[in-house]
């Protein structure tokens, strides 16, 4: 199984799993680009690694992903079945797509390396603005993204944030970006 075939599979997948999901494709993330993010009611990245693809770049994803995704799963074709664990942290979940479909090899834990700043960085500033509005907070025109962060991050619980985040990221209409 190559990537396209694994990507295309795992939304299916994913589709019948949650009745509200929205994907989004190589999401970049700080360094590094997430191959699927699925927004259910948490923001998950998926990394696909397919039958010819190497580990050589898994070490700074992690990285990466860890940070903005509370939790985060590998997915692999069924080459990559018996070695995997050995090349994710035990907090990832590591899913296998063989010949039957998709086998849940091991269910992803929360990322220890999780910040809401970092997962704050995933929205425009007008969605931002729209958290800032919906926690009573004055929207700060002029304030550039990281002022907007930190207001948030210390006026608005992390529960509201993350029902919040996932419900920008729903909402998101690209032809809007500002």
């Amino acid at each position: 199984m190559n990537d396209f075939e694994i990507r295309e599979a795992l939304c299916a997948y994913l589709d019948e799993l949650h009745p509200k999901i929205r994907f989004f494709d190589e999401l970049v993330i700080g360094n590094a680009r997430a191959d699927i993010v699925a927004v259910t009611d948490r923001v998950t990245g998926y990394e696909i690694k397919g039958d010819t693809d190497t580990y050589a770049r898994l070490p700074g994803q992690i990285t990466e992903y860890s940070r903005y995704f509370e939790e985060n799963y590998v997915v692999v074709g069924a080459s990559h079945r018996r070695h995997v664990a050995e090349h994710v942290p035990d907090y990832w979940g590591i899913i296998c797509l063989g010949e039957d479909g998709f086998e849940r090899v091991r269910e992803a834990a929360q990322s220890p390396k999780f910040t809401w700043r970092k997962q704050l960085h995933l929205l425009w500033r007008n969605e931002l603005g729209h958290i800032l509005k919906q926690n009573g907070l004055p929207k700060y025109y002029n304030q550039r993204k990281p002022f907007l962060i930190k207001a948030l991050l210390a006026h608005a619980p992390t529960d509201a944030l993350r029902l919040q985040i996932c419900e920008e990221l729903f909402e998101r209409d690209y032809t809007l970006h500002t």
